[in-house]
């Protein structure tokens, strides 16, 4: 049997986003360095700062004058993780592509472990943070929750897809369009073209400065987001497939409901002018079906929009390095 190819583009890109972390990227650009400089491989690490509005700017800026391999890309103002990452992204010049969090919980000794299973032939490599030092009931809990949820639904079951410490082949994530909350959902969209994925067990330390960045009205985005994925994983090539089924379901159902009501006036001479109830809620139904249409519409659009015209969805205030 014919072995898995090996990586030949031994550069590699670490791409941080950075919202308010004044306190932790130096430490974090230090730890990553010493990992680094260990593989002896080419590398960069590229921090997006996200419209931090502490000293964060301040402190990348003696990063990147002390070390050339950093570089930071400062967005004019706070689009957003998914934006963050786009843009580090599209700045990165590796054939491989890490991404962690900027707050000293992802470990970057874990660095190596996701190179290597790359090179055994996948394309994207998943952090699993196993003993996870978070808060149960407000942070673990409800992750476990999504995880098997985003895994029913979009049929790529992962333990943990919201540890930002992925390893990812420059060609796989490149194709794939970001904007709203889709930066959780990466190997299920990449999935959908057919990548390879797999995932590894990674540290995952409690934080020790600054704030969490974590709201409870994320995880309704999120939610959202999921169904969009599930939309664009099922009937993207396809829509008349959902949108067929759901009007010929409604219209048997009206004809149902018509018929009955037919009858009812011609063999019983009820009058139909007399059944308020029927025309409320057959209101609430095209009311329902036309939202629900019209959301799903707009997202088509949406997509149509960034894929064609390659609308960035963040713009850029300076580049440093």
């Amino acid at each position: 049997m014919q072995s898995e190819p090996k990586i030949t583009n031994t550069e590699v890109s670490i791409v941080i986003p950075i919202y308010n972390e004044q306190e932790n990227v130096e430490a974090l650009a230090l730890s990553i360095e010493k990992v680094m400089e260990s593989l002896e491989r080419p590398w960069e690490l590229i921090f997006v700062d996200d419209g931090s509005t502490d000293g964060t700017i301040g402190k990348l800026r003696e990063i990147c004058q002390r070390q050339k391999t950093v570089r930071a890309i400062r967005l004019r103002r706070n689009f957003g993780q998914t934006g963050a990452m786009s843009a580090g992204f599209d700045y990165a010049k590796g054939g491989i592509i890490i991404t962690m969090d900027g707050d000293l919980q992802n470990d970057p000794e874990d660095i190596p472990a996701l190179l290597k299973l790359l090179e055994e032939g996948y394309d994207i490599v998943n952090g699993w943070r196993k003993d996870r030092q978070d808060p149960w009931s407000t942070k673990v809990l409800p992750s476990r929750a999504a995880n098997w949820l985003i895994g029913r639904m979009t049929g790529v079951r992962l333990h943990d897809y919201g540890c930002s410490l992925k390893a990812y082949r420059s060609e796989t994530i490149k194709e794939i369009p970001l904007y709203g909350e889709l930066h959780r959902f990466i190997p299920a969209l990449a999935a959908i073209h057919g990548s390879r994925i797999t995932e590894a067990i990674v540290q995952h330390h409690p934080r020790r400065q600054g704030k969490s960045k974590y709201t409870l009205t994320k995880a309704f985005r999120v939610l959202m987001d999921l169904f969009i994925v599930i939309f664009l994983k099922s009937f993207a090539q396809k829509p008349f497939h959902v949108f067929g089924w759901m009007g010929l379901i409604f219209l048997l159902i009206g004809v149902g409901v018509d018929g009955y009501l037919a009858l009812e006036k011609i063999f019983l001479g009820v009058e139909l002018s007399k059944r308020p109830m029927l025309l409320f809620g057959t209101l609430l139904i095209l009311a329902g079906l036309q939202l629900f249409s019209m959301g799903i519409l707009a997202e088509i659009q949406v997509r149509t929009y960034h894929e064609s015209q390659g609308k960035p969805i963040y713009t850029i205030r300076e580049v440093i390095n």
